[in-house]
């Protein structure tokens, strides 16, 4: 089994950046797309963006496209997420996930990925 924990979440300004990590450990990380979901209060999952094992597809959701980086070091066993010009409607708890290995896509649907983070929090005021 692989664990996940987030970090890098915080209390932030309208238009301010936060760099997000997922540090996995357990079993192999580097075979695994990786997915950022956030869920804000009362509401359900969101997908954010994902990558592939070897980071050559990357999706991202409408709303944080130009404005999200995903990444990730198959080296250090770590993805990222990097968000700037973060907006109010940004605030939410968000999750790294990864699949199952060897699975080829960068998917969008939680279904994907068996294996979740804790989640840490995002909080951007105006």
């Amino acid at each position: 089994q692989v664990q996940l924990v987030e970090s890098g979440g915080g209390l932030v300004q309208d238009g301010a950046s936060v760099g997000l990590s997922c540090a996995a450990t357990g079993q192999t990380f580097t075979t695994r797309a990786v997915g950022w979901f956030r869920q804000a209060p009362g509401k359900e999952h969101e997908f954010v963006a994902a990558i592939t094992w070897d980071g050559l597809t990357i999706r991202y959701a409408d709303s944080v496209k130009g404005r999200f980086t995903v990444s990730r070091d198959n080296d250090k066993n770590t993805a990222y997420l990097r968000m700037n010009n973060l907006k109010p409607e940004d605030t939410a708890i968000y999750y790294c996930a990864v699949t199952p290995q060897y699975y080829s896509g960068a998917y969008y649907g939680t279904g994907q990925y068996p294996y979740w983070g804790p989640g840490t929090q995002v909080t951007v005021s105006s």
